[in-house]
């Protein structure tokens, strides 16, 4: 006996597809580990599950809001290289801030246990801090709004194809960072708290290293378009 395939059934299954393209493109995204990845790492093995699980959520969050703003085309202002220079300047400075904080917080653990630092701070402050050193990053916008542009030209997404796209795409920030932290949980009863002090200094030289060569690039960027701007008008 023949199927009836309504057009409805038909759009689901297409819906479904576009959804499982984009949780595969968000995963394969995830494998390029940045600081951000080391920071909810490092949360997780000071303080506990919940603290690490709260971090993922809100780099989630963020990760969802630059989703949502480069399918409105919020991107394309941001494509503009001043505006570029000055949010990654920013993101910049920021980095560094999160990572000299790190580094001297490591001199505060020298005298205190895994569970004194854990009380000290609240979920809710792990929550804040990975979602302040997410946003600082807004020209993630940039970079969402050029995976999409390719994706839409390859697959001929329309507008609502392209919006289940980006929710199965911000979702494999979910999955992967949360799959992370609960595996790292199960193995952080047997790593000395000297590791733990170990990976809160690397994690911050890491950011620190980050930051300043970003703000480096950036100025070298701002240099050139100093120096190009005379010639032009010299040519005009």
């Amino acid at each position: 006996m023949a199927v009836l395939v309504t057009p409805f059934l038909e759009e689901d299954v297409i819906l479904v597809k576009v959804f499982l393209k984009g949780l595969t493109t968000g995963l394969i995204l995830q494998i390029a580990i940045g600081p951000i990845f080391f920071y909810l790492v490092n949360i997780t093995l000071q303080k506990t599950l919940m603290d690490g699980l709260f971090a993922v959520f809100a780099v989630t969050i963020v990760d969802y809001l630059y989703i949502l703003l480069a399918i409105a085309g919020v991107g394309k202002i941001l494509e503009k290289e001043k505006t570029k220079e000055i949010l990654g300047l920013v993101s910049s400075v920021i980095l560094i801030l999160f990572g000299l904080y790190m580094a001297i917080s490591t001199a505060n653990m020298i005298n205190t246990d895994l569970t004194m630092i854990s009380q000290s701070q609240t979920i809710f402050t792990s929550f804040i801090s990975a979602f302040i050193l997410t946003i600082s990053s807004p020209l993630t916008i940039v970079f969402w709004t050029g995976v999409f542009a390719a994706k839409s030209i390859e697959y001929s997404f329309t507008k609502k194809q392209l919006l289940v796209f980006g929710l199965s795409a911000g979702l494999a920030t979910l999955l992967f960072l949360g799959s992370s932290i609960l595996v790292l949980t199960v193995f952080k009863t047997s790593i000395p708290l000297t590791v733990v002090r170990a990976a809160n200094l690397v994690v911050g030289l890491v950011l620190i290293l980050y930051g300043i060569i970003r703000a480096i690039k950036i100025s070298r960027m701002v240099a050139a378009s100093i120096i190009s701007t005379p010639e032009k008008n010299e040519c005009g």
